[in-house]
């Protein structure tokens, strides 16, 4: 199970290219035209520069994904055991099924998940803002870890599935597996964002990731019912 789930999370990140270069693709940009002329005048500086603002948000990611792991790790202590495994597997795979729908443009209910994020964001981005301008990678870094906490119905819904991982290390791990799925598109995004965007936002790319993890959260409702 955690091992699956791994996998369609990371899916679910490499396939949500639409929304990632969408909404932040221009945030990477205007991070990297704020630097330093020097620091963004070669390949090489910019790229470190992407891999810290990058690592410091699949780090933010990790650390949500702990922390709601943990809520799983409470479910287990309140509920049979039985029964919390079955709630969490069920957890799973609605939210799969939800993520598959709203990949594939289908259902845009998830917006609802974006809302209830914008409470948090607002207590967490002046935090990012006392980092501003740029002038190191640990500053990078820092912004990063800020910018994952940033409303997004996609990354938001990884995170409430990341109560089913039963744990604060598997929930951590589920949302690592997510965040280097968003990697590539966010890494190439200064070089071949018009390429990464005209692929990902074709309809049928987008149906079929969203039909891939659709099925998957299928399979694992299947599963339960058969057990």
């Amino acid at each position: 199970m955690v091992s699956g789930s791994l996998v369609t999370a990371f899916v679910v990140g490499l396939l949500g290219g639409t929304h990632c270069v969408g909404m932040c693709g221009g945030i990477v940009g205007t991070l990297t035209l704020g630097l330093p002329v020097d620091r963004r005048s070669g390949l090489f500086g910019v790229f470190l520069y992407q891999l810290a603002y990058n690592g410091g948000r699949i780090a933010g990611y990790a650390v949500g994904g702990g922390l709601m792991g943990g809520v799983g790790t409470l479910i287990h202590e309140v509920m049979p055991l039985q029964y919390a495994q079955r709630a969490l597997f069920a957890l799973a795979a609605f939210f799969m099924i939800l993520l598959g729908l709203y990949l594939g443009g289908w259902w845009r209910g998830l917006a609802v998940v974006e809302r209830l994020g914008e409470v948090l964001w607002r207590r967490i981005e002046p935090f990012g803002r006392r980092l501003l301008p740029i002038s190191s990678p640990f500053q990078a870094i820092g912004v990063g870890f800020v910018w994952a906490w940033i409303p997004c119905g996609l990354v938001y819904s990884v995170l409430v599935w990341a109560v089913s991982a039963g744990n604060a290390a598997h929930g951590a791990l589920l949302m690592i597996a997510f965040g280097l799925g968003t990697l590539p598109n966010l890494l190439v995004m200064g070089m071949l964002a018009g390429a990464a965007a005209r692929f990902s936002g074709k309809a049928w790319v987008r149906q079929l990731a969203g039909a891939l993890v659709l099925g998957f959260g299928l399979y694992a409702l299947w599963q339960l019912f058969l057990t």
